[in-house]
């Protein structure tokens, strides 16, 4: 069919993001559209906005000007979180034609009438009072791994963070929506689901379009479990104190979901969680790790902590720093804190310097690499599955073991998107770990 427009996607941010971005693809494939490469010439370009990453404004503009330059007449959109909250912003980026809110987005179809630039950005963001509706999504990014999004927006009121501002209240989609997405998603040979959402341990609240529910989160990672075809499934990143005990006690026996946990501390200190309204104190972290480790000892566990909070004095930190330094976890995602515009805790005092917060951040990156050998050391001479993946890199494929460890051997195009039975044997030079198969498959 000719003259069929050309749409690119770019993606900021965060596995939510993927996923919305790929339904919103499927939206303008409906529409008569055809999907290239963000690199190629396209009539339009939709960029996927995230509020959470430093320097979001700058990265936008980057990915702006790339579009610009590989088609001056294209008609620029803006969409996600970053355009929920600043959408005049991003509407006077130069080149921009087209800002969409939280409940815009999955109807930009709606807004594009003629593709014709605008000297100003035009805006359509909602009161976020009114992103009450749930939109269900998931993503094919690669053959080898999809992410499924069971859960939007959050009731939290952590003093550092925006998403309710930019995603509105928590909702949830209906359980049989998910599943029906689940089927859809292992018909296409996909091994692996990713469940994703902004609070996805409250996944059930808002099922009906309101704070009525009849399913928890239990109940979801129960039925998902029972779905004919699927291979594995990960839970993204769960709140300490949604994650129960019986979820935990599900996994470690479950046919699919893999010991993989990851779940936000944020801080070390009971002070500084009080400062950031997080629901829990450090005893109840502690709780959840030692509860997987009895259950599941060779489970990954990985941490998000946030350094250089307003109020965190070197005491404070070090507080952080031996704690997670004892804690029995693998890996940690390093966050620095950077001001937000309204945020409790942009008016806070005791503002920690610039270098002292880089300073910290170091110090807790250091202690992640030294955290994720010694877990991937605990795992040699163990007998794993391992999924590989899609990529050659330089002579060598890799994938990651049900419980989260990276291993590489060398490239060989048809274990790209299998499960191998392996055992691993020992850490390489860059930090992945080199295997044997256990049915000594053809190691060509």
């Amino acid at each position: 069919m000719k003259n069929r427009k050309k749409v690119a996607f770019y993606t900021l941010g965060c596995k939510l993001n993927f996923s919305e971005t790929s339904t919103i693809a499927r939206n303008f494939n409906d529409e008569g559209f055809d999907r290239v490469d963000f690199e190629e010439v396209a009539d339009i370009y939709v960029i996927n906005t995230c509020s959470v990453t430093e320097n979001a404004d700058k990265q936008f503009k980057q990915v702006v000007k790339k579009a610009m330059k590989l088609n001056e007449k294209a008609f620029v959109a803006a969409v996600g979180c970053y355009a929920q909250l600043k959408p005049e912003e991003l509407a006077a980026v130069d080149g921009v034609d087209l800002v969409l809110g939280a409940t815009e987005k999955f109807k930009i179809t709606d807004y594009i009438h003629d593709l014709s630039k605008n000297d100003m950005g035009e805006v359509h963001s909602c009161e976020i009072a009114e992103a009450d509706f749930y939109v269900g999504s998931y993503s094919i990014g690669d053959r080898t791994r999809a992410f499924l999004k069971v859960q939007d927006g959050c009731d939290y009121k952590c003093t550092y963070c925006t998403i309710p501002l930019a995603r509105g209240i928590s909702r949830s989609d209906a359980l049989e929506n998910v599943l029906k997405n689940a089927k859809e998603i292992s018909a296409q040979n996909i091994r692996e689901i990713v469940l994703t959402g902004v609070n996805i341990g409250d996944y059930g609240k808002g099922e009906f379009g309101n704070k009525k529910h009849e399913h928890t989160f239990l109940d979801l990672v129960q039925a998902l479990d029972k779905v004919e075809g699927i291979e594995r499934l990960r839970i993204s990143s769960i709140e300490p104190n949604l994650l129960k005990n019986e979820t935990i006690e599900f996994v470690s026996k479950s046919r699919t979901f893999v010991p993989h946990f990851h779940i936000p501390l944020q801080s070390g200190s009971n002070d500084i969680l009080k400062l950031m309204k997080r629901r829990y104190l450090r005893e109840v972290y502690i709780d959840r790790v030692s509860k997987i480790r009895e259950v599941m000892p060779h489970a990954c566990i990985g941490v998000d902590v946030i350094v250089g909070f307003p109020g965190e004095t070197d005491e404070h930190f070090l507080e952080t720093y031996h704690f997670l330094n004892e804690l029995d976890i693998s890996y940690l995602h390093v966050f620095t804190y950077s001001e937000r515009d309204n945020t409790e805790a942009a008016e806070m005092d005791g503002v920690v310097p610039a270098n002292v917060r880089a300073k910290r951040s170091k110090m807790l990156r250091g202690l992640s690499v030294k955290k994720r050998r010694a877990f991937y050391e605990s795992q040699l001479g163990t007998q794993r599955t391992v999924l590989f993946e899609g990529e050659n890199k330089e002579g060598y494929i890799h994938g990651f073991t049900e419980n989260y460890v990276k291993v590489k051997t060398p490239w060989n195009p048809e274990l790209v998107n299998t499960l191998q039975e392996i055992n691993l044997t020992k850490i390489d030079e860059d930090g992945s770990v080199r295997m044997e198969f256990v049915n000594k498959l053809a190691e060509a």
